[in-house]
């Protein structure tokens, strides 16, 4: 329930400031007053009413009609009108649980049972009371000439009196001569305690309606606390508690709300200082969450604007926002599992408090902004803007180019015909020994470890045949270097959203497990912060990889991913790991493959993160790193296992489906020149 008080003004000019705390007003109507009205209702947080005094004759009932849409339209809350002009409001689909009828007490039974009323302070106390359907509607009494003692007996009664603002003062102690009434003593009048020491329990809020602590009220710190417009409180061993008063962490007074029994206050202040609690606190319940806890970090950006010395890690410094907002709508607009949803939401609802805070926005000012909107009786089409809706040309679709150097064949070998050494030769596997490997591979890691970019971009020159201007693909990732047809698309989000579900089963909850009286052993898993995933890209290019690598990394909660994988001749990717690593949220790809990749990311370079955990196979050079770096215990850096190059042995017989065999030799020989 808000403060029991509705003050009257003349005009929005006489507005009382101090009055501000009741959280409420009315004004009179007046068409020609209409602009400075909806510029106060827009500039507040009061919940502003309008009443319309004055007959209106049929010329003027459209005029009326349309200025009070523009009225609702622009966040008023409420409006007063007589009986018979407010029934002619109603039908003409102005909502009529946003009039209030003002009538005679005989007038009301023929109302809905929720309708709000305004009648005359002379109606007897006991009707009034019963007018209010036991909480369901809001009664408002209202007169010129009440005195305080009729006031305060409507408000025990449940009723809201509505009070010329003159008439109403935020002092309590008053002389004989002065004819105003203490909005104090109105609001103590509405309040019940069953405390044997008289006090009332009082939560502490903050506009966003978090909560700051719990304190108590009196009969005497109430009327002080309004006086003063700060937070003031009744301590149960000190008397009157003017909170800050020593420590300096002050409140202003904002509002002051009763519960639906009037036995519990809630006083709405702006904190000053660390916070409310005296532990150094925003809240004595706990450290905030959610989209306010966001408001802080996000507070970055305004120290970087100011040339404030940023900490390093904050991935509001590295991107370019406008480009962000606009990719994570993007992403957003294409989810489709309730787990996607929620998690692309989060993300454009963080970036957008980070525009927020670029520009001092709080979310305070967003939130009254929802609010203002709630209360909109008309509104547009819910279609989209023309730039946002044009439909894109759909381009031909070209057919397949067929190879013009013939069929390509697998070598065959007819055991029953060919010899027993060409069987031998066959069957041989193509072996390096380790030995020869790490003395391949250990000059690669040693030069990238001492020289960083310097030497990933000479080595990627060197064995991909590639020059780059940097080695490192930052995100969010340019649109160009993504661009797959539709169903690639689809079929990517699909074997995202399975591989997700798998490994989502995965998650598991801590094991306890109490082994003897007092012993407690625990298993319990916990994301690693930066892991690097290598996705080959030499012989074959393997976006499958980066699904099986990114998606469980994603699910598990890695708070740094970074992809690698070498370039094209052209210096580019492969669209299809571009558009994985968009998908889970990468923060760059190392355009690098082989030795080298897994070096960068072992130990790190000028631009490439340091890893704590290296993933993903490849061929004998990037197993011989991943062993090497695992076993130098100065990189800190650990691998999931020497994954070398692959085999498969495919045994067909006549049954055999021919297509199903000819898949598993393709997949081999997709992955080496010489397939065996």
């Amino acid at each position: 329930m808000t403060f029991p008080l509705l003050p009257a003004y003349a005009s929005v000019a006489e507005f009382d400031n101090s009055l501000s705390l009741v959280g409420k007003a009315v004004f009179p109507y007046a068409a020609d007053q209409l602009h400075n009205l909806i510029k106060f209702t827009q500039s507040t947080e009061l919940q502003v009413n309008v009443q319309v005094e004055s007959s209106v004759t049929e010329d003027q009932f459209e005029e009326l009609i349309d200025n009070l849409l523009k009225l609702y339209n622009n966040g008023i809350n409420e409006v007063i009108l007589d009986l018979d002009l407010a029934e002619r409001v109603v039908q003409r689909m102005i909502p009529g649980a946003r009039v209030i009828y003002r009538t005679l007490v005989d007038k009301v039974a023929s109302l809905p049972a929720n309708a709000s009323i305004a009648v005359p302070f002379s109606s007897p106390l006991g009707d009034l009371k019963s007018f209010t359907n036991g909480g369901s509607r809001t009664v408002y009494a209202f007169s010129e000439t009440a005195k305080l003692v009729d006031v305060t007996s409507t408000v025990a009664s449940g009723i809201i009196p509505i009070i010329d603002a003159r008439q109403l003062t935020t002092e309590y102690e008053l002389s004989e001569d002065v004819k105003k009434f203490p909005v104090s003593e109105i609001l103590l009048a509405s309040l019940t305690t069953d405390r044997p020491d008289g006090l009332f329990t009082t939560l502490v809020a903050d506009s966003s309606n978090y909560s700051l602590g719990l304190v108590y009220s009196s009969k005497k710190s109430i009327p002080e606390a309004i006086r003063t417009q700060t937070g003031v409180y009744q301590s149960r061993r000190h008397g009157l508690w003017y909170k800050g008063a020593t420590s300096g962490r002050t409140q202003k007074l904002l509002g002051i709300e009763l519960d639906c029994d009037g036995d519990c206050l809630k006083f709405v202040v702006e904190q000053t200082g660390v916070g409310f609690c005296h532990l150094e606190r925003t809240s004595c319940f706990g450290q905030s969450k959610g989209l306010r806890a966001m408001e802080a970090p996000c507070g970055i950006v305004r120290a970087m604007l100011q040339k404030v010395l940023i900490p390093n890690g904050y991935l509001t410094t590295k991107f370019c926002l406008n480009a962000k907002i606009r990719e994570e709508a993007d992403e957003l607009a294409e989810a489709k599992s309730k787990e996607d949803i929620a998690w692309e939401c989060a993300d454009l609802f963080y970036f957008a408090l980070v525009r927020c805070a670029k520009y001092g926005v709080t979310l305070d000012e967003v939130e009254r902004n929802l609010d203002m909107k709630s209360l909109k009786v008309t509104r547009r089409k819910g279609d989209a803007k023309p730039g946002y809706t044009k439909e894109q040309p759909k381009e031909e679709s070209k057919p397949k180019e067929v190879p013009s150097e013939g069929r390509i064949e697998l070598c065959k070998i007819d055991v029953s015909k060919a010899s027993s050494q060409e069987i031998e030769d066959a069957l041989r596997r193509p072996i390096q020994k380790t030995e020869q490997i790490m003395e391949l591979v250990k000059p690669i890691v040693d030069n990238v470890r001492q020289n960083g970019d310097k030497a990933l971009l000479e080595l990627t020159a060197k064995f991909d045949g590639v020059a780059l201007k940097t080695p490192v693909l930052e995100a969010p990732f340019p649109e160009e270097l993504m661009q797959l047809p539709d169903n690639v698309k689809r079929a990517i989000d699909l074997s995202i959203d399975n591989v997700r579900k798998f490994h989502e089963a995965q998650l598991t909850e801590t094991l306890q497990v109490e082994t003897c009286p007092g012993v407690v052993c625990s298993r319990f898993a916990r994301p690693i912060e930066k892991v690097g995933l290598y996705i080959p890209g030499g012989t074959a290019i393997l976006p499958s990889t980066s699904l099986m690598l990114g998606v469980p990394a994603k699910v598990a909660g890695c708070k740094e991913i970074v992809f690698a994988s070498p370039p094209k001749k052209d210096g580019t990717l492969t669209p299809e790991v571009i558009y994985v690593a968009h998908k889970v949220g990468a923060k760059c790809i190392v355009l690098a493959g082989g030795a080298q990749a897994v070096a960068a990311m072992a130990y790190g370079t000028e631009t490439v993160p340091k890893c704590d955990k290296i993933f993903g196979p490849g061929n004998q050079f990037v197993t011989a790193a991943k062993m090497m770096v695992q076993n130098d215990t100065s990189a800190l850096c650990s691998i999931d296992m020497p994954a070398g190059p692959s085999e498969v042995l495919v045994i067909a017989d006549k049954y055999a489906d021919p297509d199903f065999v000819a898949s598993d030799l393709l997949l081999k020989l997709n992955m080496v020149l010489i397939p065996r």
